[in-house]
């Protein structure tokens, strides 16, 4: 008995050189529902809201506020990361799902505009759980390889779910003054999907998380039961002291200042652009003259899916700080020709908008991969969080200011400070943005 303990760090392997197993599939499903519910959930405001105006006054303030509701409520993902860092990832996951079905559900009950502000901030606080959470549990799951592709391939299914909200929303009719409310309530659907699949198979817990705080027989009995006796925590983790507990102070430390600026700015300059300009994608069109707003909102979504494929595509094959540059250099370009083209006919409005849409969209991979690596484990959770809770305020803000905006000074006004925003985080990265691709990484020791 001695001697086979003796020998067990030798002959055990780290779990994070493991081949995929149904653990690993069981746990990425799970996440792909939830970022399905996700996108479902943020994307469905604008149809809702362009429906609302239709039978209530709403002014532009409220449109915009309850637009940006949501992501308001994402900004939670700064408390959300320190807490899952404290208590670990598996019980929030559990849960966020149920409540974000029920807070959707809601919607159906109230027609009042204060009301439904802060049913879309409380279900963007559990949107909150799987961004941050969510994606944390995956990466600290998933072998070494499979976790940064896993990764990107979730952008697909969060596009997926977005979409799926775009054309829900245009094509649910005949509740009359209700519609709104219906269009709102309907992101019950997918959340109740992916929260009945995580009680029908649950998640584990955080093998990396338990030995970062020393629990490391608990995580190697976590892990036999799920990949075998075979796999173990590696032996530099084993060799770890216990984490101290994380603060947001220690973010400010000279290791990590750096990568929370430059990890939350290009997240809040390409949220801010991104989500004003889809989410509020049918007063951009009419603002922009664009005929049958339905087919070209189609075609828009539908750039936007092949930029989610493309971003995917070229993920590996080139290093995370060329992409980001790039990136936002070219769709700051893009964005800023649409709003300088006033003159353009509908045809090339639209060849240029769904463009933009591709490129900007093609960035969005970066967004699980990037502020992940940019943190190890004993701050992973508090620092994306963070990144995440940045980002929000930039999300929020381009949401609650678009409609402000078109109504100023139309649509070309909203796309000019988007480029100015696009190209500001252009320059933030251009000279702060530190590497993190393994295989660039590689190159350049």
């Amino acid at each position: 008995m001695s001697d086979s303990t003796i020998q067990e760090p030798i002959k055990k392997k780290s779990y994070k050189k493991a081949p995929l197993m149904p653990i690993h599939i069981r746990i990425f499903v799970a996440i792909v529902l939830g970022q399905m519910a996700c996108g479902f959930a943020l994307g469905i405001s604008g149809t809702a809201l362009s429906n609302a105006a239709q039978y209530i006054q709403i002014s532009d303030f409220w449109t915009g506020l309850i637009g940006a509701g949501a992501l308001i409520g994402l900004a939670g993902s700064l408390i959300v990361g320190r807490i899952s860092d404290k208590i670990g990832r598996r019980r929030m996951l559990m849960l966020n799902m149920y409540v974000l079905a029920l807070f959707s559900a809601l919607s159906l009950f109230t027609s009042n505009l204060f009301l439904t502000f802060l049913l879309r901030v409380g279900a963007g606080l559990m949107l909150a759980v799987d961004y941050t959470v969510g994606n944390a549990l995956l990466t600290e799951w998933l072998p070494q390889g499979e976790d940064s592709k896993k990764q990107t391939q979730l952008l697909i299914y969060w596009t997926l779910g977005f979409i799926a909200s775009y054309l829900t929303g245009i094509y649910i009719t005949g509740f009359g003054a209700y519609t709104w409310q219906v269009i709102f309530a309907t992101g019950a659907i997918p959340a109740l999907i992916a929260a009945i699949f995580r009680s029908i198979f649950p998640l584990p817990g955080s093998p990396s998380w338990l030995a970062s705080k020393g629990k490391v027989k608990k995580a190697n009995h976590l892990i036999r039961k799920h990949l075998g006796k075979k796999w173990a925590v590696p032996k530099r983790v084993k060799k770890t002291k216990p984490a101290k507990q994380s603060t947001w102070k220690l973010l400010l430390t000279k290791p990590y200042r750096r990568k929370v600026f430059v990890g939350g700015m290009f997240y809040a300059c390409q949220a801010f652009a991104f989500f004003g300009i889809s989410i509020f994608l049918p007063i951009l069109l009419q603002g922009m003259n664009i005929t049958d707003e339905k087919i070209s909102g189609i075609i828009y979504n539908g750039a936007m899916f092949i930029g989610i494929l493309f971003g995917i595509f070229i993920f590996n094959r080139i290093s995370r700080r060329a992409f980001l540059i790039a990136n936002f250099l070219i769709s700051s370009i893009l964005i800023g020709l649409l709003a300088f083209g006033t003159h353009f006919n509908s045809i090339a409005k639209l060849t240029i908008f769904s463009i933009f849409a591709i490129i900007l969209s093609s960035g969005l991979v970066l967004d699980y991969s990037y502020p992940t690596e940019l943190f190890d484990i004993k701050v992973r959770g508090t620092g994306v969080g963070t990144c995440i809770t940045i980002s929000r305020i930039g999300a929020a803000a381009g949401t609650f200011l678009l409609p402000i905006l078109t109504n100023i000074g139309g649509s070309s006004l909203a796309m000019w400070v988007c480029a100015i925003v696009l190209f500001m985080s252009f320059i933030i990265c251009l000279i702060w943005a530190p590497e993190t691709s393994p295989k660039f990484l590689n190159k350049n020791n």
